[in-house]
């Protein structure tokens, strides 16, 4: 009997600890849903735009390599266009690096949802890199508005770095824009001069944030610096990008 009762005993124990461990892994394994930008063309110059590889590929690796899923949407699906300047080696780090020798990620690059195929339910977060082609069409992409007003709505962080919050500019809550009366940052526009695009695109992210009822804060060009108020984070530039994926995983891991 004194053995039965010992080896039931021990029974249950490894199903508790089994059971425990399973919940564990079921509470680290989030989702977070990137949003791309599908636009190429540089206002009216002939060059080509698109997203800014260092911005899509830290956040990536960042929030990725601890163990966070990650699913990849674009307003067209498919490819997403590359910004080519991001591709120059002067622009190259170490993760852009590891991004051009991943193939299961360029895989999910060249294969990447339609914007109308997702739902915030299958997500914990969303997170837009940046590049200059979202200041055209998720700005005013109607399925991305309301998929950031879904995912802010029901209490999910929203992040953002350089000149992606810019799909924030006709995003409302409750009649309101989701920016006003926020701390927010952004691309600015002494950056902008500094690449010589202030009267290439369609707005200066810096000045549409601010008439939007945004608190906008920067630091020097191209240096690091993010945001976070409440659900809303922000990044200044593509120095940042690490920063605001940083920022994301902390909420990430502090919820159940």
């Amino acid at each position: 009997m004194k053995k039965i009762a010992l080896f039931t005993i021990v029974a249950l124990t490894v199903s508790c600890l089994t059971a425990t461990a399973q919940k564990q892994n079921k509470k680290v394994m989030k989702k977070v849903l990137f949003v791309l930008t599908s636009h190429d063309k540089l206002g009216n110059t002939g060059e080509k735009t698109g997203f800014w590889t260092e911005e899509f590929a830290a956040p990536y690796y960042e929030l990725a390599d601890k163990g966070v899923q990650i699913d990849i949407a674009t307003p067209l699906g498919g490819q997403p266009p590359i910004d080519p300047k991001s591709e120059d080696p002067s622009a190259a780090t170490d993760d852009t690096k590891r991004l051009d020798n991943d193939t299961a990620v360029l895989s999910k690059l060249k294969n990447t949802k339609k914007l109308t195929e997702v739902n915030q339910a299958d997500y914990d977060a969303v997170f837009y890199p940046g590049g200059h082609g979202p200041l055209w069409d998720l700005a005013e992409d109607k399925t991305s508005i309301a998929l950031i007003e879904a995912f802010y709505t029901n209490k999910k962080p929203v992040a953002f770095v350089c000149h992606s919050p810019g799909a924030l500019k006709n995003v409302k809550v409750n009649g309101e824009y989701l920016v006003k009366g926020k701390k927010i940052t952004g691309f600015s526009n002494s950056e902008e001069e500094a690449v010589g695009l202030t009267k290439v695109v369609p707005f200066l992210l810096e000045d549409v944030l601010q008439s939007n009822g945004a608190t906008y804060s920067k630091v020097g060009d191209w240096q690091p610096y993010a945001v976070e108020d409440g659900l809303l984070i922000t990044g200044q530039n593509p120095a940042s990008s690490t920063l605001v994926a940083q920022k994301l995983l902390n909420q990430l891991n502090s919820k159940k």
